[in-house]
């Protein structure tokens, strides 16, 4: 049986993420659900950084900017989606940023279904 990372940090999260759901539903947008988590992080005490600024790096220059819905107590990167279903490119999306962040899991959620869809993304470069 594979061990699982974090797993204190990621029940706390998912329990943000089910609380939100529950009390808005699958009918609002990402900033309105990013909004209401981070009310949940102030309240639960869990440390977090909004909007992550990652930089994209090609050769010797930077070339662009990524931002990661959330980085939680600078450990796991939740992204956060509200579409109809998660794509391969949602999933690549957390990976490059767990990358960029040398960073092990990141959590990929969507709220548009009725319970909250959610991947566990593992870096496996680390």
């Amino acid at each position: 049986m594979a061990k699982l990372i974090y797993p204190e940090l990621s029940y706390k999260i998912m329990g943000v993420l089910f609380k939100v759901h529950n009390d808005l539903g699958p009918s609002y947008t990402e900033k309105q659900y990013q909004k209401a988590i981070e009310s949940q992080f102030k309240k639960n005490n869990i440390k977090y950084k909004k909007e992550k600024i990652i930089q994209l790096p090609y050769e010797d220059e930077k070339i662009g900017d990524f931002y990661a819905d959330f980085v939680v107590e600078d450990k796991i990167i939740l992204e956060i989606k509200t579409v109809k279903f998660l794509r391969v490119q949602d999933v690549k999306q957390v990976l490059k940023y767990l990358e960029a962040l040398n960073l092990k899991l990141g959590l990929l959620v969507n709220f548009r279904k009725q319970r909250p869809q959610y991947k566990r993304i593992i870096n496996n470069k680390i």
